[in-house]
């Protein structure tokens, strides 16, 4: 079976491209046409024939396997815009790449708006909103910075303004660009503390661009967090989690790479686990911890970053939580309840080749027990190993002077695994 997935493009009228115009022409009672009611009635002037009402996504892929299964030959889906940017299109060479796939490219609504006022779409960062937590923008919001949002209902440019608002970003420039390609298209431009309280009414249909103000924003574009923002057990910047200083060690030793699995066992408040994720959009971070106060912590973490797309907390002790999980292509152990020495064997054995197992230890006890691992590695010849021990002191005031408070040293072990080779 064929699949044909042909974009619209950004008009009231379908503009299709001449390859596209002669395979609607040429539909037989055979085939099938899917598309949204709109999409349906964009395409009347090139097809008056039978047409299926576009069903949710996951009702699609069974539709489209029963059509396979009965025989039909040609499927054609309608997408908006371009449907292989931020479309329809990936989803289908996600669920029906084993099929013939062609695909019929078009003018999309980002494009179109970026040309209502003049910006270059290779100085613009696409986020697609629809469908997704408001929050994601949370880790989108750096000072000058552009953003072409991809809305919902729950998305609408009042609560955008919000978030930009909190973002500590309120003299952002939003442009709201409604209902574009038709005949009564309408862009607005706001600032995002105008428009924050707004009543204004916004066709669904819209997209909007944000243009970051060159105001501090609350949370800095660059790695390594201030401690202060992270909610913890004890106060913010305090409590269980792992200072600025040795996080970015751990960022640095642990290297997360594009669509891996990390596992951050004995997660704390999160503090690694958040800027795993938040620095690495398509790495799935899990954040194992069994304090209850402490995944409180993690969980208004997630929130406040906006990571609820790609950071999964797991309540729980490692390593009875972890045959659950998906197989760990990284594993960052910084905490593990007094059963390291199991926990270290447990992961070691999960890892694929080229695997990292990164380590922390603090304690005599973890100290030696982290030793006794890298022996067994040693001999096995199975890894490339490295630590580093750091010490950080940083200055408080006491008295009216200042001086230099030391903070316990914490040493990092990093094993890669390697091949054992055969003797």
């Amino acid at each position: 079976m064929q699949i044909h997935v042909v974009g619209l493009g950004v008009s009231e009228n379908a503009e299709l491209t001449e390859n596209a115009r002669y395979l609607i022409h040429n539909l037989t009672p055979s085939d099938r046409l899917v598309g949204s009611e709109r999409q349906i009635e964009m395409l009347s002037q090139y097809h008056s024939g039978t047409s299926f009402i576009l069903p949710k996504l996951s009702e699609l892929k069974e539709v489209v396997s029963a059509w396979h299964e009965s025989g039909v030959n040609r499927v054609v889906l309608l997408g908006s815009g371009d449907p292989l940017f931020y479309g329809i299109g990936r989803w289908v060479q996600r669920h029906f790449a084993y099929l013939d796939v062609s695909f019929y490219p078009n003018v999309s609504s980002i494009q179109v708006a970026c040309h209502r006022i003049g910006l270059s779409l290779q100085d613009v960062h696409t986020v697609s909103l629809h469908g997704r937590p408001l929050q994601i923008l949370r880790k989108h919001l750096h000072t000058n910075k552009v953003l072409v949002l991809l809305t919902d209902s729950n998305s609408h440019p009042a609560a955008i303004a919000k978030e930009c608002v909190r973002a500590n970003l309120g003299d952002s420039r939003i442009t709201v660009c409604e209902r574009l390609g038709y005949s009564d298209e309408r862009v607005q431009h706001f600032t995002s503390k105008e428009l924050q309280f707004s009543s204004l009414t916004f066709d669904l249909l819209n997209v909007v661009i944000v243009e970051v103000s060159c105001q501090q924003a609350l949370v800095p574009s660059t790695p390594g967090f201030r401690d202060d923002l992270f909610v913890t057990d004890k106060g913010e910047g305090k409590g269980m989690i792992t200072k600025r200083e040795v996080r970015l060690s751990i960022l640095s030793y642990l290297g997360a790479e594009e669509g891996e699995t990390i596992w951050d066992i004995g997660a704390g408040c999160g503090s690694v686990s958040v800027e795993l994720a938040y620095w690495n959009s398509n790495t799935q971070v899990y954040a194992i911890e069994h304090h209850p106060d402490r995944i409180a912590c993690l969980e208004q973490n997630r929130e406040k970053f906006g990571l609820m797309q790609n950071l999964t907390l797991i309540q729980g002790k490692a390593p009875e939580v972890l045959d659950q999980l998906p197989r760990p292509d990284r594993i960052f152990i910084g905490g593990s309840g007094g059963e390291l020495p199991v926990l270290l064997q447990f992961v070691w054995s999960l890892l694929p080749e080229g695997g990292v197992l990164l380590l922390s230890s603090v304690t005599d006890s973890t100290q030696l027990e982290a030793m006794t691992f890298l022996n067994v590695r040693e001999k096995a010849s199975d890894a490339k190993c490295e630590s580093i021990t750091i010490q950080v002191s940083r200055s408080e005031v006491l008295a009216g002077s200042t001086l230099r408070k030391p903070s316990l040293p914490v040493t990092l072990w990093q094993f890669q695994k390697s091949r054992v080779l055969e003797s």
